[in-house]
């Protein structure tokens, strides 16, 4: 008997301003923003690229809090699955992209490159070695 299956799932970062944080998916990483709210200034946002999807969201008061500043071994705020680590890896310096961690055979038998946005989030792009 088959069972109901996820098909993807989309972080919620806070960030201290969405049209930079917008700019630097779309730019450095080549992600679309597929919603924004309100189109000028936006408050919030969904960022997509493939299967890889994100939503971004300011607010007066609030400040982002990544995984890394709640606890230093914690670093990832997400895993982003990729078949192909090093192409990609190449395609985001193309786009002046600045690796937090290089491209590496990783200590956990992974494979891939870390990224940190402007608001302190850290993304892993990889795949199991």
């Amino acid at each position: 008997m088959a069972g109901a299956t996820t098909e993807a799932i989309s972080p919620f970062f806070i960030v201290g301003d969405v049209g930079r944080a917008i700019g630097f998916y779309r730019d450095r990483l080549g992600f679309a923003a597929t919603f924004q709210q309100p189109e000028s200034d936006p408050v919030f946002a969904i960022v997509r690229r493939d299967g890889a999807q994100l939503f971004l969201k300011s607010e007066a008061g609030l400040s982002p809090l990544p995984n890394s500043q709640r606890h230093p071994s914690m670093r990832w705020d997400a895993f982003v699955y990729t078949s192909d680590p090093d192409g990609l890896a190449a395609e985001f310096l193309e786009r002046g992209a600045a690796f937090s961690e290089p491209l590496q055979d990783t200590h956990d038998g992974l494979r891939g490159f870390e990224v940190t946005d402007p608001d302190g989030h850290v993304l892993f792009f990889g795949r199991p070695r």
